[in-house]
């Protein structure tokens, strides 16, 4: 009897083994993210500036589109002086560190509002975060942005926004001119290669001055002022 109580508690111990080792395997598999779906919506918060295309860039954290202090890359350069994003795409989907990219199909006017839809993979999940950029274009070289929002911790139904604040890519003077205003207020040149801003690095934007201050060679008036922040960017998970 003895011998066959030994042998059935041994029975027993390799049938807890296998069975907490098939537990483990199902803890891996529960730990293999589906695919997650996201709606962005992005809202133009000032008066008088409206936005060019919006960039979206699904990325970890080795990628971001700037760093303030550093000079601007020429693809952003393109991007603030003109409200071109094509090459900041390109350059994007050239980066290792980037999952998805995409951009609105045009301007996005004052108090107006676009939507986009993301769908991220599960393997991409865990490290996905999420930056967005457009130029406000009744500028000389001003854009705002939103850098590396994580998309991991949302759950299915939740939301979280961000008010975004507005940067000088230090690419070009803020002479405020008609000539160098691409936007409707002056109708002027876009990118140009040549940078004639003395810093020539990204820092945060002090505003326009704009003719009703006393600047009489500017195209902008008090509409085209604003006050941060320039987008409410409020991004929810729909699956």
């Amino acid at each position: 009897m003895k011998k066959l109580t030994t042998l059935t508690k041994s029975g027993l111990v390799l049938a807890m083994a296998a069975a907490l080792a098939a537990c483990g395997g199902d803890d891996d598999n529960d730990n293999t993210q589906a695919d997650r779906s996201f709606e962005v919506k992005v809202t133009n918060m000032t008066a008088g500036q409206p936005l060019s295309p919006t960039a979206l860039v699904v990325h970890d954290s080795g990628y971001s589109l700037f760093n303030v202090g550093d000079m601007a890359s020429e693809a952003l350069e393109k991007l603030a002086e003109g409200g071109d994003n094509s090459d900041l795409i390109a350059a994007a989907d050239a980066n290792g560190h980037v999952f998805s990219t995409s951009s609105a199909a045009g301007v996005l006017v004052p108090g107006g509002s676009e939507t986009f839809t993301l769908t991220v993979q599960g393997s991409q999940v865990s490290s996905a975060q999420l930056s967005a950029v457009t130029m406000l274009v009744n500028t000389n070289d001003a854009i705002t942005a939103l850098q590396g929002a994580s998309l991991a911790d949302l759950a299915s139904g939740e939301s979280m926004s961000f008010n975004t604040q507005s940067y000088d890519t230090g690419t070009e003077a803020n002479s405020e001119s008609a000539a160098t205003i691409p936007g409707p207020a002056g109708g002027g040149e876009g990118f140009n290669a040549a940078r004639d801003d003395i810093a020539d690095m990204i820092t945060m934007h002090s505003g326009v001055v704009t003719a009703d201050d006393g600047l009489t060679g500017s195209a902008l008036n008090e509409m085209h002022r604003w006050d941060n922040p320039v987008t409410r960017i409020t991004i929810t998970r729909t699956q």
